[in-house]
């Protein structure tokens, strides 16, 4: 059936005064468009419309001008002619329009004004004036909402979870964008009059994020101060817990004593810093804790007891006690302060976060107070954080999840958690990735039970457990669109191996020599380490051509230490350019190298080199550095090393040279840079965190090493051989067997 094209204009008979014809057309467009468009489609258009309607409108008045005119002159008896009156009506009707028009402007500007204003309080408390610690890290592309309202999102069982992002991350996560969007700001559902009172409004860091009245942390009244209960703080619900955080903006300077006092109050006894205390120059939160010893704040004395610093968070512990009053028993606080968001966007990946997390559950007690979260705004990564521990707690005890139902809720307590769509689809990210991989962390005292488990000891030595471990490692995506730089033709000439070449992001950048192109690459990558960030530089063992590049490279990032994992030749073929003299001295570009001792203590060679940077320019003292390499003689290029204790005592070795020569990153070369090198840089930081804590995460360590280069850990035998180390190393260690 056709539909029916609603009213029509009907041809009607020839006019015969010409003065009516415009008027007529002018009022039939308005009514025919009036008609088509609802009126609040038609709003912004009826400046344009009346403008277009009094265009005719003064061509007809012309007209009638005309028609009056010639009429005087050539008519001067007969009866009156009907057109002769519509000069008259005409130029009554024009006032009227004209007022009417005015008045339909005036109605417009208002009405755009207070739409545009509702915009800006609730867009611009998304996007602050330029300083809020999210937003300016990206620029959010807002899409524009459904006509028919936000869109409903419904949980996603966990089996569902993996395809769901994929569909939402397609064309460059445009889904994931319009589920952002769609979320309520949260600023409808209360109001700020506590936080908008002027003697309150310096203890906000950000004018247009503050704690709703009904959600905000109350602190005790200070006797004659007026307004001395508020603090930009507000209670946050759980999964299932009511007020289990505080979220709260990262304290100023004016504001650190009512920070400490909502400590105190709130029974806390755990705080989640997620800022830097300055972030590009620009602070982001004032350092309201002491670095060694005592200090008051208020009346809360903090003392420093203990301080461990770690390559993704720092832990410090407190003990706070309020004054004077000293019969009240003081308090150990804890505060982790997770150091890896980067300055824009989210952290490269969630394992950092998912391991931070796990700590701050383990660490905070039982019958405590709310967890006080806060990052710069106390919003975006506070909320971030907040979705991800509520919706893990949902995973296990619904088998699913439903982000956007909780991120909404908590935006009822405190505007806009979760600041942005990148934090948004961090979120779902950190879940898939806790879903897929689980918690396979371990401690040492259980590490035999879970070798007899994974081994099967029971069957003949069946190793599915372990298989089923490398076969998950295996499938970390390499991410060739990161490696454009190595796959340059004048870079892949430097590679012995063309699958295994540096990413981007963390290569290791030479500097440019002078009129010549791409030789600022090299094929080597930073590392981070268990303490500290780029501790490693995984390379492959130099060709001909590349051993300038190779002592430039330890001459400007000052690695005092190199790890070789390989011999010179393996089963008659080069491995690796022998790099150092023999003998006496070699020179290599603006670099010399001069062999000064050269030892074998059981299957390790240590030897020590003079290197000498040949440039009049540099300072004496800049001239000359000892570098020691250590040459590993016991692993083969097919299998692994027979037993563990030559790997332990290899790293006990590095690290102690470390210590002597000031923690520069280590130097590690195998041939290709990626099999025996990955296995030893994983033990390294396995053993240092075994000694540390007593923990161990072989799965995470060797998966965080192959986002940072490919291949890394190469075959199932090196990822065995990584467990095999660590039982050596308790059984070597027996204290540790008992790590708790």
């Amino acid at each position: 059936m056709t539909p029916d094209p609603g009213p029509r204009r009907v041809p009607s008979p020839r006019v015969p005064s010409p003065t009516w014809r415009p008027q007529w057309q002018c009022s039939l467009s308005l009514s025919t468009i009036a008609f088509a468009f609802p009126r609040s489609n038609m709003e912004p258009l009826c400046p344009l419309l009346l403008v277009g309607f009094s265009l005719p409108l003064a061509r007809a008045l012309r007209g009638n001008e005309t028609a009056a005119d010639s009429n005087e002159t050539t008519t001067t008896s007969g009866p009156p002619d009907p057109g002769a009156s519509q000069p008259l009506l005409a130029w009554l009707l024009l006032p009227l329009l004209l007022l009417l028009l005015v008045l339909l402007l005036a109605a417009y500007f208002f009405r755009f004004r207070k739409q545009r204003k509702a915009v800006v309080s609730a867009s611009d408390k998304k996007m602050p004036n330029g300083i809020l610690e999210e937003q300016e890290q990206q620029r959010v592309m807002l899409l524009s909402r459904s006509p028919s309202g936000p869109k409903k999102y419904f949980p996603i069982p966990v089996e569902h979870l993996e395809e769901e992002i994929r569909i939402r991350s397609a064309d460059d996560c445009k889904q994931f964008r319009e589920e952002f969007n769609s979320l309520p700001s949260g600023h409808i559902q209360g109001t700020f009059e506590l936080a908008n009172k002027e003697e309150n409004r310096e203890k906000n860091r950000y004018p247009n994020i503050l704690p709703n009245d009904h959600s905000r942390v109350i602190l005790s009244q200070v006797d004659g101060t007026p307004c001395s209960d508020y603090i930009n703080a507000s209670y946050i619900d759980g999964y299932k817990e009511k007020n289990k955080f505080i979220a709260a903006q990262g304290p100023k300077q004016e504001t650190v004593n009512d920070f400490w006092r909502m400590v105190w109050e709130q029974k806390s006894a755990t705080i989640v810093m997620l800022t830097n205390l300055k972030e590009r120059k620009e602070e982001k939160c004032h350092q309201y804790w002491p670095d060694q010893g005592c200090w008051t704040y208020g009346n809360i004395r903090v003392c420093v007891e203990d301080c461990v610093v770690l390559v993704d968070y720092t832990i410090r512990k407190f003990c706070i006690q309020p004054l004077p009053d000293g019969c009240k028993a003081p308090r150990l606080v804890s505060q982790l302060h997770f150091t890896s968001w980067p300055d824009f966007g989210v952290p490269f990946t969630p394992i950092g976060m998912l391991k931070f997390l796990k700590k701050v559950k383990t660490l905070n007690p039982v019958h405590a107070g709310p967890i006080v979260v806060h990052c710069s705004a106390g919003v975006g990564r506070t909320g971030t954080f907040i979705v991800i521990d509520a919706m893990m707690a949902m995973m296990h005890a619904e088998q699913k999840v439903d982000v956007f139902e909780f991120v909404s809720r908590i935006r009822n307590q405190r505007p806009q958690m979760v600041q942005t769509d990148m934090q948004y689809t961090f979120i779902y990210q950190a879940l898939l990735e806790y879903y897929l991989y689980g918690d396979t962390e371990l401690d040492v005292s259980s590490l035999e039970k879970h070798l007899q488990t994974v081994h099967g000891t029971t069957t003949h030595f069946d190793k599915i457990g372990l298989e089923e471990e490398f076969r998950k490692l295996t499938n970390v995506r390499i991410m060739k669109e990161n490696m454009r730089t190595g796959n340059l033709p004048a870079n892949m000439k430097k590679a012995r191996v063309i699958q295994i070449i540096p990413y981007d992001f963390n290569r290791v950048i030479l500097s440019m020599k002078r009129g010549q192109e791409y030789t600022d690459y090299i094929n080597a990558s930073f590392i981070d380490g268990y303490r500290q960030k780029d501790y490693f530089i995984a390379t492959q063992g130099p060709l001909a051509h590349t051993v300038e590049d190779f002592w430039r490279m330890i001459w400007e990032w000052k690695s005092h230490t190199i790890v070789m994992l390989t011999e010179v030749q393996e089963r008659e073929q080069d491995k690796c350019y022998q790099y150092w003299p023999t003998e006496g001295s070699v020179t290599h570009g603006e670099i010399t190298i001069e062999i000064k001792n050269d030892t074998l203590s059981e299957a390790i060679s240590i030897r020590d080199f003079l290197v000498t940077f040949n440039q009049p320019q540099a300072r004496q003292e800049e001239q000359v550095r000892v570098v020691r390499q250590f040459h590993f003689h016991g692993w083969p290029e097919i299998g692994i090393p027979a037993e563990g204790k030559g790997m332990i005592d290899l790293i006990a070795a590095v690290q102690k040279q470390q210590q002597q020569t000031g923690n520069h990153p280590i130097t590690v070369h195998c041939s290709a840079g990626a099999g025996r090198t990955g296995t030893f840089i994983a033990l390294s930081n396995i053993l240092e965190r075994v000694k540390a804590e007593g923990l161990l995460d072989v799965f995470q360590a060797v998966k965080s090493l192959r986002l940072q280069r490919p291949h890394m850990v190469q075959t199932l035998e090196q990822y065995e051989f990584c467990y095999k180390v660590v039982q050596d190393f308790i059984d070597i260690f027996s204290d540790y067997a008992n790590f708790k």
